[in-house]
This record gives structure tokens, sequence and C-alpha cells, in this order.
């Protein structure tokens, strides 16, 4: 048996998808192992190899998972949806009370003995999505009457975004916008989808308001301020500004791998602005080609929801594929100062454990559908 037959074996599902799993986690290699120098100057002694050697780890980890979920038949995430769900909610709570603060936010939790720190909306972020596409999918007709929206969806929606909202507004947001979306698409009865909308509104008015009183653990102050800095014009955000220099020192084709200048000027220029010194190093053509990666993902996971027999195949792949997109774009559009600083990491690119990770299981489960799929259309 030939080499890419071996592999071709080992790996099945939608061979694009695969693909841009794969450059992506190369875009990841170049761009932190470039723009955390001078991180290593402060903590490694100048050492810049630590960190390019952690984030290979992560990643090939990450890409262990991926292959381990996707062999999976996809319709076992649907059983432990319920688990899952039961316990993002006393993790977030117990975040919220005692977990690890870093940059004024507390959406870590340190694992006893390892050593490591744990972002548990991340986990939850997961769970929720399962959870919603296993309650739509197990009512294949149209849901109408609150008995069957209500307690099923409406409730554990309100709950887990609720709990993450306090440190990780962005990431609320994101979610509950992919649950009211994916409700749209289940054909849920639009009453309900506009009740969820509204009580998602009293949720986060009741958020601001507790945070005036509570600041350690509501970042209402952080919101609003970065709201403002993005409405006055006049007084530019410092991380978007030397942004903003980085895509424009990249021009067309870039100054080169780790040739970046603004590496050195940018706060967290490994994660939330990472995109910023892919452009200045690769230019124009660089900064491009990782959005075509995203949306040629989104494109191939498309074609799944239409051909996936089940709902809830199709409900899940919706789910997955939608909020890392959002994420992508999002992070992006921060970048080029289209919309406030909101902290979130680009999918798969970004330095950081917990979100490799866990994007590198939505991949795996998405995967695992398509895998489904192929099996019965061959």
């Amino acid at each position: 048996m030939s080499l890419g037959t071996r592999i071709t074996s080992e790996f099945k599902g939608d061979r694009s998808i695969w693909a841009v799993v794969i450059l992506l986690s190369i875009f990841s290699l170049l761009a932190v192992y470039s723009s955390t120098g001078t991180l290593a100057y402060k903590h490694q002694g100048g050492n810049t190899e630590t960190y390019l050697i952690i984030q290979f780890i992560i990643l090939l980890g990450g890409l262990f998972l991926t292959y381990f979920f996707h062999l999976m038949h996809y319709m076992r995430y649907s059983k432990w949806a319920p688990y899952l769900i039961i316990i993002s909610i006393p993790m977030l709570m117990y975040t919220i009370a005692f977990g690890a603060e870093f940059n004024e936010a507390r959406r870590w939790i340190s694992v006893p003995l390892v050593g490591i720190t744990f972002q548990t909306s991340e986990f939850a972020k997961l769970a929720l999505i399962i959870y919603v596409a296993r309650a739509i999918s197990s009512k294949q007709e149209y849901i109408k009457d609150f008995q069957s929206a209500f307690l099923p969806i409406i409730v554990p929606v309100l709950i887990i975004v609720g709990l993450i909202a306090p440190a990780d507004g962005s990431t609320a947001l994101l979610l509950f916008f992919t649950c009211l979306v994916m409700m749209f698409i289940g054909r849920v009865a639009m009453q309900y989808i506009a009740l969820l909308l509204f009580l998602g509104i009293v949720v986060f008015t009741i958020l601001v308001t507790l945070g005036e009183f509570f600041p350690d653990i509501i970042r209402r102050d952080t919101w609003t301020t970065r709201v403002q800095e993005f409405m006055d014009e006049e007084e530019g955000v410092y991380q978007v500004e030397q942004a903003k220099i980085a895509i424009a020192n990249g021009g067309l084709f870039g100054l080169g791998p780790g040739n970046s200048r603004q590496r050195n000027y940018l706060p967290a220029p490994y994660s939330d602005f990472i995109y910023a010194i892919i452009c200045e190093e690769y230019g124009f053509i660089g900064g491009a080609i990782v959005i075509l990666l995203y949306v040629f993902f989104f494109f191939r996971t498309t074609r799944l929801i239409t051909k996936s027999p089940k709902a809830f195949g199709a409900m899940l792949v919706m789910g997955l594929s939608m909020i890392m997109m959002m994420q992508a774009f999002t992070n992006i559009a921060v970048n080029l100062h289209l919309i406030p600083v909101t902290g979130l990491t680009l999918p798969l690119i970004s330095k950081g454990g917990t979100s490799i990770i866990f994007t590198c299981i939505s991949f795996g489960m998405i995967l695992s559908v398509s895998k489904y799929i192929e099996s019965i259309t061959s």
C-alpha cells in the first residue's frame, strides 16, 4: 500500500477541510514564532524557539484530537450533550468565583498538579452548540409550542451565555447570535426566537447594572471603554493604531518571515493582533490567503449541511462552522479597526492552548459528519 493510499484510508472526510486545518496550523507556527520574539526576551532569556516548540506541541495535540474525534460517529456527540451542559454550568460558576485572573478577566481555572490554566468558556461554547443542535434536531417538525422551545433551548442558552458574559462578553455575544441563527434555520417559531432575543437583552442589562456593584467580576467598564474609544475618532486605541501601522508596513508582498517591526510595540501580537503581524510579514497576499482559507472552509461546510441526511449533523456542522467563522472575522475586523477591540483570538492561528484544542475538536466533529456523509454516498 502506497503512502498516499495509507493516508487517504486513515484520514477520512472532506479532504479540503483537512487541508484548511493543516494550512492554518502552518500559518500559526510561522506567525507565533515571529510574534513572540519580545515575549521570549522578557521571559525566556531570549530563547525564541521555546514558544515555537510549545505551539508545535499544542498543535500536534490538537491535530491528534481532530483525528480522534473524526473517527467517532457524530451521533455520539448528541448523547453527550446533556452531560456536557451539566458540567459546563458549575465550571463557569467556579470560574466567576475563583478563576485565575489575567488582564483583569477571570476566564481561566488552574488545573491541579499539572500547573496549566484552562479557559472554561471554550468548553461551554462547544457544549452549548452541541446541545442546541440536539434540542432542535430531536423535534424534526416545526418547533412552535412553548414547552418544546423554552425549557429545552431558551433556558440553557441564557444560563450558559449569562455565565460566560461577565468575563468574556465578546464570546458570549457570538455564542448567543450563533444560537439564534441555529434556531432560525432549525425552524423554531419566530415568537420564541424573539423571546430569546428579548430575554438576552434583559440578561445583558442586568449584568451591566450589576457591573456597577461588582466591577471585579463583571467587566462593564471594559466594555464601555472599548466602545467609547472606537467611537472617538480623535483618540485612537494604541494597539489598533499599531496594528494599522503593521498592516501598512506589509504592503502587497510583506516584509518577509520574521521581519515584523510592530511586534515590538503591539500588545498581544501573538493572539488578539496576530493577523496584523501576518499582514506585515506576508503582505496583502498573505492576509488575503488567511481570509480565503476561512471562507473556503465555510463554503465546504455549507455543502455538508445540505447533504447531511440527519438534522443533528446539519445543525452541528452549521453551529460549529458559523461560530469559528464569526470569531475569525471579528478578530480580523478588530485588526482593521472596523469594530471595537474584543479580545477574541484568530481560530487555530493565535497562540493559546485551550482555544486551539477546542477548535481542533470542533474540526474533528465536523469531519466526523463529513466522514458519515462520504460513507453513505460512496
